[in-house]
């Protein structure tokens, strides 16, 4: 990954700083969705002893510690190029961070389609090898499952199909939520899972096939909800799932749903793009 290549964040915002103590004062807010824990150097310490694959590079544990956070702090304020190069210097333990900063940057900033899928498979690559090192975190599996998702939507239904990509997705939301079932993105994630099947091979095929269903695309999304009311991205899938689940006749609650999610006050880069997504949504 060459930084200057990346795009910048266009709503550069103090609010989304977080310098020194406001980041863990802010941390459950701003990872409420992905339950990711916040790592002093005593966390990192216990989180290595579980995991000894998981061994700093290049830094003591302490001074890894400091960069993991600063790592967070530039993903928030939207500079996801540093996020990515901060948690690539301390190894596997800031491949989290620098997978979540690869998926959000690939899936707002990157407008190649080549690139785009290029930093998806680079960040489901990271993603899977920390699921064979550390399989009981549960961001591992979840940031494999969404690098991969995005990188399937991007190409041909056939050639995600014979990949199969859609069970290696459904099968790390599975994880994810097995390990962490509070985490909103997840569900999120899984809801789009059985909208996105039923849409592409219809009801019965998807539910003899794949296992999903409409009943349980729409109890992921309202659980999603119900873990993360200040979500404008789960207002936003909720609305793209029902319409792809059920048709026009849930257009009225989609785009109350889009209506919403562009309300929603946003903590920091993420959220912030995802209610310009939904604002511009709305325009067209």
């Amino acid at each position: 990954m060459a930084k200057a290549r990346w795009k910048v964040f266009p709503y550069a915002d103090a609010g989304y700083a977080y310098a020194g103590a406001a980041l863990k004062a802010h941390w459950s807010r701003l990872h409420r969705g992905d339950c990711e824990p916040y790592l002093d150097g005593a966390g990192l310490k216990q989180l290595i002893a579980r995991h000894p694959q998981l061994e700093a590079s290049n830094q003591s544990i302490d001074a890894a510690a400091v960069t993991l956070q600063d790592a967070w702090r530039a993903y928030h304020r939207g500079d996801f190029a540093e996020a990515v190069e901060l948690g690539l210097a301390i190894g596997l333990i800031g491949y989290n961070v620098a997978n979540k900063a690869t998926n959000i940057y690939a899936t707002y900033l990157e407008k190649g389609e080549k690139a785009k899928l290029d930093l998806f498979l680079q960040s489901a690559g990271r993603a899977e090898r920390l699921t064979e090192c550390a399989g009981t975190l549960a961001n591992a599996w979840y940031f494999y499952a969404q690098a991969l998702g995005r990188y399937s939507q991007g190409i041909s239904v056939v050639k995600a199909l014979a990949e199969g990509l859609g069970g290696k997705v459904k099968h790390a939301l599975e994880q994810t939520i097995a390990i962490e079932p509070r985490h909103a993105d997840a569900h999120i994630a899984m809801g789009t899972y059985h909208a996105e099947v039923i849409n592409k091979v219809g009801a019965m095929l998807g539910g003899l096939t794949y296992g999903a269903s409409r009943e349980a695309g729409v109890k992921h999304f309202e659980t999603a909800l119900k873990l993360n009311p200040h979500s404008a991205i789960a207002r936003i899938e909720y609305a793209n799932g029902l319409v792809m689940m059920f048709g026009e006749a849930k257009l009225p609650q989609a785009t109350r749903l889009y209506q919403e999610a562009a309300a929603c006050a946003p903590a920091d880069a993420m959220e912030r793009l995802d209610a310009e997504l939904a604002k511009s949504e709305l325009e067209d």
